[in-house]
């Protein structure tokens, strides 16, 4: 199933004269192809550079969609190294209290197929995990995910497919970790 627009469709509103993309060729032929240290850098268990990152990682995001495609971005924190790592292709999140939509949980029931960005703040690293995710009431690693006396009710457990560090252009780009970007925090936070 494809999930694109169609390229013939008329463009009305605010995309009057724009001119979508038409296939994957045109996009090869655009962007160009890609280096083969960016396609050899896909792995599909962590390495000892991974499992430091992970050590050190107090967020994520973690992208789902249901069975019909529709998608959802959530964030996923906790003190740094929250990852629980079971083995080399293995990792847990815990579930922390939280808004309690479980969105991400509701699509995972209906579609395993998760993506999770790693994020330091500060560090210009990134690490991007894509695999198959399933839904844990109880194990015995749960533990070791026990924080401030609470055990987690539910930890989301991946099988890695593919890993890699992310390239860092768009947190250069974007200024993420550069204060004098933060226009209106100061603001926010004394609010």
């Amino acid at each position: 199933m494809s999930y694109a627009a169609d390229p013939a469709a008329p463009a009305t509103g605010p995309l009057a004269g724009a001119v979508p993309l038409g296939s994957a060729d045109e996009l090869r032929e655009l962007l160009g192809t890609p280096h083969p240290i960016v396609i050899d850098k896909v792995h599909d268990r962590l390495t000892d550079d991974d499992l430091a990152l992970l050590a050190r990682s107090p967020f994520c995001t973690l992208a789902t969609s249901d069975a019909d495609g529709n998608c959802d971005s959530t964030p996923r924190g906790d003190t740094p190294g929250f990852t629980h790592v079971l083995d080399r292709g293995t990792i847990a999140l815990p579930d922390r209290p939280g808004n309690r939509r479980a969105d991400s949980f509701h699509n995972i029931l209906a579609n395993p197929r998760v993506g999770l960005l790693y994020l330091i703040p500060g560090a210009m690293d990134v690490l991007r995990v894509n695999g198959r995710a399933r839904i844990f009431t109880d194990a015995p690693f749960f533990d070791a995910m026990t924080l401030k006396g609470q055990r987690p009710k539910l930890a989301l457990v991946v099988e890695i497919d593919e890993i890699f560090r992310h390239c860092p252009a768009s947190l250069k780009r974007s200024g993420v970790w550069a204060p004098e970007t933060w226009a209106g925090a100061e603001e926010e936070a004394a609010g």
